[in-house]
């Protein structure tokens, strides 16, 4: 398995090499072991797993958790393809605004971590595509937010075309979230990593 920084401070790419034959495929999305050699710290202790499925077209995000606790994530496309998208909204982070977007398939041998407070976003690039994410932290409602995907400001170029949740079109753009103090502070998310 190989790692990758991404532009977004904390944030990685693993690409892990599969096992092909007559039979099918065999690959491991996720290797605690090399994910820790990159960070210089164990892989937090799963408290969640989550499945989204998704038709063609589907975007879902701009999503982060607010801290405390906050969650870090774990995440990889595990049928189907989509762009996914990772977006440092951290207040003072050296990386903020920062836009990475990375394409991921059902073959799953690409994974991404993103760290307490990076925000999270796809687009569904084919139908039944099915992501799968392991998080540091259980659902708190309260806690969880979005930002608007359309925000220019943000760059993920959402179009109209694209099937977006009442959630997500109703959340504040980049601008509105800063001025209402919305957005996780850096030093925050860094106390809490594990």
């Amino acid at each position: 398995m190989k790692a990758r920084d991404l532009s977004v401070t904390g944030a990685l790419e693993f690409d892990a090499t599969g096992f092909t034959d007559d039979r099918g495929s065999f690959v491991t999305p996720l290797d605690a072991d090399v994910l820790a050699a990159e960070l210089g710290r164990p892989l937090f202790p799963v408290a969640q797993g989550a499945i989204s499925r998704s038709k063609r077209g589907v975007f879902r995000g701009v999503h982060y958790t607010m801290p405390p606790p906050g969650r870090a994530k774990y995440v990889w496309c595990a049928h189907g393809r989509c762009l996914d998208m990772v977006l440092d909204v951290r207040v003072g982070s050296p990386t903020f605004g920062a836009l990475e977007i990375v394409e991921l398939d059902g073959s799953a041998q690409r994974g991404l971590y993103l760290p307490i407070g990076v925000a999270h976003a796809f687009l569904a690039l084919e139908d039944d595509t099915v992501m799968t994410y392991l998080l540091s932290g259980g659902y708190i409602p309260e806690n969880e937010c979005a930002l608007d995907p359309r925000d220019p400001e943000l760059g993920v170029h959402v179009r109209s075309a694209q099937l977006l949740s009442e959630r997500d079109t109703s959340a504040p753009t980049l601008a509105e979230a800063l001025e209402r103090d919305l957005l996780p502070h850096y030093e925050d998310c860094l106390a809490l990593e594990p």
